[in-house]
């Protein structure tokens, strides 16, 4: 992953969806602290979401709340 700072970001806005369609990923970075990434729209976010689905449902058939109701659950958390 690439680094850039705000400046010259700024300075050179025009070149880097240039480099992001190439397949780069910049990090933009304001005082050595990042704040925002240029990154291709489909770099994997659709593979992740998809893993985190599958571990939710593997995570639901192993736990079940035996009898009480989600309604009962949340009432008796805002006691």
């Amino acid at each position: 992953m690439k680094t850039v700072g705000t400046y010259e970001a700024k300075t050179h806005l025009p070149k880097l969806p240039e480099r992001v369609m190439k397949g780069e990923r910049i990090t933009i970075t304001k005082h050595g602290i990042p704040v925002a990434v240029l990154q291709s729209p489909d770099d994997g976010i659709g593979e992740n979401t998809k893993s985190i689905i599958n571990e939710l449902h593997e995570f639901r058939s192993k736990h079940r709340l035996k009898g009480l109701s989600l309604r009962e659950l949340m009432e008796d958390g805002r006691r």
